[in-house]
């Protein structure tokens, strides 16, 4: 047995397909169904059960899993130590996030991570939905509350806060907003209501609305509707320097908070690789969103 043939088993065992399993190999799927049958041939045993569903693990393939990943955090580790300069981090690390954190948070911290660490590679997907560690979507994934089941590592990374907003151009074409009472008439901006994929993220009552006049499963498009003066909505105050114009309504009385939450697989605690870059990357993030809080606030106030 080599590390290729392990490869080729992980990727089939995550992506549960044999085309799926190619597209990550960059190979097709004949080709992976026989380096899946030559890793049984060798190993004598059965590793997958084909269903209508994909390829599942047989009782075999799940003892051979926590071998694989081992072998795969050794390579990685392997490759860091051979192949970097020293103290510096390399390779691939793909992020899990939310859009808003994806588009308006993680570009700035990867980019400094990049810039500090030349070998470093990281891809951020960007997805409005819960991601699967166990499946390997990720390697980390960054969540809006932590999950209450599953082989995983938490960390807290950061508080984060939300206000009602509006554009300027919204604000000056329609009747002034003193209070809650004052909302009503005003076309709200938010999530779709059955779309809304975790709990934290249910906050239109705060306002006081029912429904939503404009709403998207994404956060940024919210965004970019407030940004567009269609009407109010509910924004990262991250968020708002990104974008022009817009400024808090009723910012002393509509305020929430929230926080970011950085999940990780637990096996991934024994790679020093993968828990120097966690490390890494809370601390970026934590300083960009205390940054761009604080220039929230200077363009609410200005």
């Amino acid at each position: 047995m080599d590390w290729d043939d392990l490869r080729v088993f992980l990727a089939v065992a995550r992506a549960e397909s044999l085309s799926g399993a190619g597209r990550v190999l960059k190979c097709d799927a004949a080709t992976v169904g026989r380096r899946i049958a030559r890793l049984e041939e060798g190993l004598g045993a059965k590793l997958f059960v084909k269903s209508p569903q994909g390829y599942a693990l047989t009782d075999a393939g799940a003892r051979l899993m926590p071998h694989a990943e081992q072998a795969e955090q050794a390579m990685a580790a392997a490759t860091e130590d051979l192949g970097g300069a020293a103290g510096q981090l390399t390779g691939q690390l793909r992020i899990g996030a939310p859009d808003g954190c994806a588009n308006y948070l993680l570009p700035q911290v990867c980019a400094a991570l990049c810039d500090a660490n030349p070998g470093l590679e990281i891809h951020i997907v960007a997805l409005p939905r819960v991601f699967n560690l166990s499946r390997r979507e990720a390697d980390m994934a960054i969540g809006v509350s932590p999950p209450a089941a599953g082989r995983l590592t938490v960390q807290k990374l950061s508080d984060y806060h939300l206000h009602l907003a509006a554009h300027r151009d919204y604000l000056a074409a329609h009747p002034p907003i003193r209070s809650r009472s004052d909302l009503r008439g005003h076309r709200m901006i938010g999530y779709i209501p059955d779309m809304i994929f975790d709990k934290e993220l249910d906050y239109l009552s705060v306002t006081g609305a029912e429904t939503v006049g404009l709403g998207s499963n994404s956060v940024s498009v919210q965004m970019q509707m407030v940004r567009a003066g269609a009407g109010l909505g509910i924004v990262h105050d991250f968020a708002i320097p990104a974008c022009p114009g817009v400024v808090k309504v009723l910012a002393d009385d509509i305020a929430l908070t929230r926080s970011f939450w950085l999940i990780r697989h637990a096996d991934d605690r024994r790679s020093d690789r993968l828990n120097r870059l966690a490390g890494a990357l809370a601390d970026g993030f934590r300083r960009e969103v205390a940054r761009l809080e604080t220039q929230a606030r200077h363009d609410s106030q200005g």
